[in-house]
């Protein structure tokens, strides 16, 4: 009997192994998951959790809900992967060996990496909203803070879902307008980036916005600190932005278990072929969501694509036959900008947003890269997608795992 193990049992994880179970012979393979967690997130809805749009039982349900009664689930946390012996050792002790691994253990904020972040303030004046507790958190503070200068700050790149802190901003300046209290809120976005977004296209559109709601931007900045006993972050260059009130993305890393396995980069992201998938660390092992270090985005939306990728090349691997399907870092997202409308953008490794409709190339019903109320009904329909289908390893009718040119004036999408 051979065994495939997935560590992760987040988005991408349950995704490869409610597919995986379709794939496997019942009787050859046995599928093992470990996770040490017990809840599942939606972890796109932290977002909208400090401005009482969902509530936090809108984002957890049981993970057990969404596995294959097949699927052998360990609950228990990872210590690392051996690659030569084929085992994962895990931390109560026991060691688990595989013939095929998958490692879709994903990314969390790392706020000790920025000197001052975690001080007596966190979660007082300095707050996230990447976890559920941060979400939480801020969701109680907005409920009676008065107003001042807000905040709204990314350390480094990359993180997940790296339109989340914009539309933060957008959903914040909304908030605020309806509660009569925008003049009494001064807004700042503050950005590593040259711009507001890493794709040119999309960060013209996304800055005029920014200009539109009477968002400041402040860009290039590297933080080195946060002075939290006078409310200040400051940079490399000596650059300084003053808070009331500070809303930050902190450094996103792997998990710490790619570290003591000692093949991760300097995040922890493990090194995978952008392609294929398959890690650079040995042949029977693939890596999927954020786990990776692709030049992709890090959103559920990316692990769907590359999960429809994945599954053919793992076949294709126990089959001993090359590995021909390639994953051309496809990612879409709808970005709220508040007041009932959002935006959409489609793009991939080699192409930036455009302008068009999705996913029917000239029927839509959605708009690229334009502000509707249609794209923010589809963001908020995306929760039941997610719960009902995506997780479920169900397919999304009309929309590929590869971008489709469909009404665009894209050249061939071309893989090194």
């Amino acid at each position: 009997m051979k065994r495939l193990v997935i560590l992760g049992a987040g988005t991408a994880g349950t995704m490869m192994a409610n597919l995986m179970v379709k794939k496997l012979p019942k009787h050859e393979w046995e599928l093992v998951i470990v996770d040490q967690n017990r809840t599942h997130y939606y972890q796109p809805g932290f977002l909208f959790l400090p401005f009482d749009i969902y509530q936090p039982e809108d984002v957890i349900k049981p993970i057990n809900d969404f596995l294959p009664k097949r699927v052998k689930r360990i609950v228990a946390g990872i210590d690392r992967v051996e690659p030569k012996s084929n085992q994962v050792l895990l931390e109560n002790g026991e060691l688990i060996t595989y013939d095929l691994l998958v490692i879709a253990t994903g990314c969390n904020i790392a706020p000790e990496e920025v000197n001052g972040m975690m001080s007596d303030k966190w979660y007082k004046e300095v707050f996230d909203f990447y976890t559920y507790d941060g979400a939480c958190a801020l969701r109680k503070k907005l409920q009676t803070w008065e107003g001042g200068k807000l905040v709204i700050h990314i350390t480094e790149m990359p993180i997940k879902c790296p339109v989340a802190p914009l539309e933060f901003a957008f959903l914040a300046d909304a908030f605020f307008t309806e509660k009569g209290m925008r003049d009494k809120v001064d807004i700042t976005f503050v950005t590593p980036l040259s711009g507001a977004f890493t794709k040119p296209v999309a960060s013209k559109q996304l800055t005029y916005l920014l200009k539109e709601k009477n968002i400041k931007i402040v860009a290039d900045f590297a933080i080195e600190r946060v002075d939290s006993d006078n409310r200040k972050i400051h940079d490399y260059g000596g650059q300084e932005v003053d808070y009331d009130l500070l809303v930050t993305v902190p450094t996103n890393m792997g998990d710490p278990m790619v570290a003591r396995s000692g093949f991760g980069n300097d995040l922890n992201y493990v090194p995978t072929d952008k392609c294929t998938l398959q890690s650079k660390v040995a042949d029977n092992i693939f890596v999927i969501g954020d786990a990776t270090d692709l030049p992709a985005s890090k959103a559920g939306a990316v692990a769907h694509f590359e999960a429809e990728v994945m599954v053919e090349n793992m076949m294709h691997f126990i089959e001993g036959k090359p590995m021909r399907f390639e994953f051309d870092g496809h990612s879409n997202c709808f970005i709220e900008t508040g007041h009932g409308k959002a935006l959409l953008i489609d793009f991939n490794y080699t192409h930036e947003p455009v302008e068009g409709s999705f996913p029917l190339g000239g029927f839509g019903p959605l708009k690229l890269l334009k502000e509707t109320r249609m794209n923010h009904m589809g963001k908020l329909a995306f929760r039941w997608v997610y719960w009902n289908m995506l997780l479920k390893g169900v397919p999304i009718p009309f929309v590929p795992a590869t971008m489709s040119h469909a009404g665009k004036d894209f050249s061939a999408i071309e893989c090194d």
